[in-house]
């Protein structure tokens, strides 16, 4: 009868270890869960991006002053009888 005790309880020891540290086990489970949490995350900053970049391209095809300030900013547009004047901090 011990024998058969002692079995059980090998047998019970190692279907825990399998539970604990096998594949699929609770240890992966947590890891996986972790990576997903990071890829919402990942995901939800892309979402927000995507929807400043859609607002605008919206802006820069319905509004000529979005195109203007754009031109002006990256580009260093000028209007006529304006002056270009640049700034440069030294290091």
């Amino acid at each position: 009868m011990r024998w058969v005790a002692l079995l059980l309880g090998m047998l019970l020891l190692a279907l825990q270890y399998r539970l604990w540290f096998g594949d699929g086990g609770v240890m992966e489970n947590r890891r996986l869960q972790e990576r997903v949490a990071e890829l919402q995350r990942r995901v939800q900053a892309q979402r927000e991006r995507n929807q400043a970049l859609e607002a605008e391209v919206w802006d820069l095809k319905h509004d000529l002053a979005a195109v203007e300030e754009r031109a002006r900013r990256d580009l260093g547009m000028i209007r006529p009888g304006e002056t270009y004047v640049m700034l440069v901090e030294r290091p």
